[in-house]
């Protein structure tokens, strides 16, 4: 029993923090260091990284595996698929949400509007927290089982793309109005908003893979010359 709970909480971490931005793409995953950091064997940490890579959270490079690093096309593929299943969750919780679901919605907004250090990671742990709760209120496990997927393919960069100037402020507009449509009742007004802040997050990444693009062609020398 040890050793499955052993496993099963190596990959519990290691997932959260690739998801929440803590383990950045690129980051090296090292079966001894990780053993060593958990304090367990390397068997559970093995265990726990051949989970990670059939996730596809993991992939294989020079020296061992290292968490995924950035795929546009997936990334961009990632956003299309979750505009409307998010839209149809956000409908779904306004019409299904508890008392509780509205008071957990509230009390998680309150605490992230009393931020005031911005992490990268942190806002990252955050809206993912926030989404995952208006997911509940919706009552529907199929779509919250999408979307949890979808999360996979969308945690590279997540944390950069709070980070953009405008981005986390927007996030929190966003939730408030949120919370006002599903306190209402309004699944009208919830799924719009949801379509529009979806938009916008796609919009925002794709401005930032042309950044990231032009950056590295001016890095190896294929950028334009003055």
């Amino acid at each position: 029993m040890a050793a499955r709970n052993d496993r099963e909480s190596v990959f519990t971490t290691l997932r959260s923090e690739i998801l929440e931005g803590d383990l950045a793409p690129g980051t090296p995953l090292r079966e001894m260091a990780l053993a060593s950091r958990f304090e367990v064997s390397r068997t559970p940490v093995r265990d726990a990284l051949s989970r990670l890579e059939q996730a596809g959270l993991a992939v294989r490079a020079a020296r061992g595996l290292e968490v995924r690093g950035v795929d546009p096309q997936a990334l961009l593929q990632a956003h299309d698929a979750r505009i409307p299943l998010e839209e149809q969750i956000a409908g779904d919780a306004a019409v299904h949400r508890t008392v509780q679901d509205v008071l957990r919605l509230e009390a998680l907004l309150d605490r992230d509007r009393a931020l005031e250090d911005y992490d990268p990671a942190e806002l990252a742990r955050r809206d993912l927290a926030a989404h995952r709760a208006l997911w509940t209120a919706a009552q529907n496990p199929v779509l919250s089982e999408l979307l949890e997927a979808l999360a996979v393919h969308l945690a590279p960069g997540a944390s950069a793309l709070l980070e953009v100037q405008g981005r986390w402020e927007d996030s929190l507009a966003s939730r408030t109005e949120m919370l006002r449509a599903v306190g209402d009742r309004d699944p009208s007004a919830a799924r719009a908003i949801a379509r529009s802040r979806h938009e916008a997050d796609r919009e925002a990444r794709l401005q930032l893979l042309r950044e990231a693009t032009i950056a590295e062609a001016e890095r190896t020398g294929d950028g334009p010359r003055t």
